[in-house]
């Protein structure tokens, strides 16, 4: 399959008060159209770093990102990116949060209501058309984002942790509507989690990375049909090799803080 998203040898330092930290290093990847990937890793191994590179907002110091074909050079309709934070406009309602993108693309104003009305009842928050964040719960914020960015209809949905702030219970049903989402647009999806359990749940592909300077330490195809069980022997098998692999990342993370902190 031809890669929608192509990176080649990508790396990333970062530059401060006279230090450098290599955060990502010698990166190659090709992500086909509609698939779903989720990069996987300890805190501190670049995942949001290289999803940042790949939605524009912060370019690899070496080596390249490519989206159809193209340089990314910065920001793009093409990529909608789905943020932990929400990243609401605490001002709008629900439906005006969903249809600022599409307004301010200038769309025909039946256009804007026919597609906010069709995600709010595809989202189920056509009830809530009316309220402002505060009045929501973290789970219906979190909808109100994704349908925010399929509003705009990009192509390719890059996705940061969004569900690391939920309680157990919102998160799985995020989970099961963001699958629904996905079979339904077959958009490719680049999605952030520091979660094995989700990312065998949700993933067609699993990038597992190292601890910094980032680089991709194993790559996955997870064959598991859907719907996933994670009581199923074939999921836990998958989970017992990614929490090793890594398990060994993070013990090599905090074997360098004890050696940084001896000098």
């Amino acid at each position: 399959m031809d890669a929608q998203i192509r990176i080649r040898n990508a790396g990333k330092v970062f530059r401060a008060l006279g230090k450098e930290v290599e955060a990502l290093r010698d990166i190659t990847v090709d992500i086909p159209n509609g698939q779903f990937a989720c990069l996987l890793g300890p805190s501190g191994c670049g995942k949001s770093t290289l999803l940042n590179a790949v939605a524009g907002f912060s370019l690899p110091t070496s080596g390249s990102v490519e989206v159809d074909g193209r340089p990314v050079e910065g920001p793009g309709p093409d990529r909608g990116m789905v943020f932990q934070e929400y990243a609401l406009f605490p001002w709008m309602t629900v439906e005006q949060n969903i249809a600022f993108g599409l307004e301010i693309r200038k769309s025909p104003a039946a256009e804007i209501r026919e597609k906010a009305s069709s995600l709010l009842a595809m989202l189920n928050l056509s009830e809530f058309r009316d309220r402002y964040p505060k009045d929501l719960s973290g789970g219906m914020r979190q909808r109100v984002a994704i349908a925010r960015v399929l509003a705009l209809d990009s192509r390719i949905l890059l996705m940061d942790e969004p569900f690391g702030a939920l309680d157990a219970l919102t998160r799985h049903n995020l989970q099961d509507e963001l699958l629904r989402i996905w079979e339904a647009f077959r958009k490719t999806i680049l999605f952030v989690t520091h979660s094995i359990e989700e990312s065998i749940f949700l993933a067609d592909r699993i990038l597992v990375m190292t601890y910094r300077p980032g680089t991709i330490k194993r790559d996955i195809v997870v064959t598991l049909h859907r719907p996933r069980d994670p009581g199923d022997p074939g999921f836990n098998e998958l989970k017992r090799e990614l929490t090793q692999l890594v398990m060994e990342e993070q013990r090599r993370h905090e074997r360098d803080e004890v050696l940084c902190a001896a000098r």
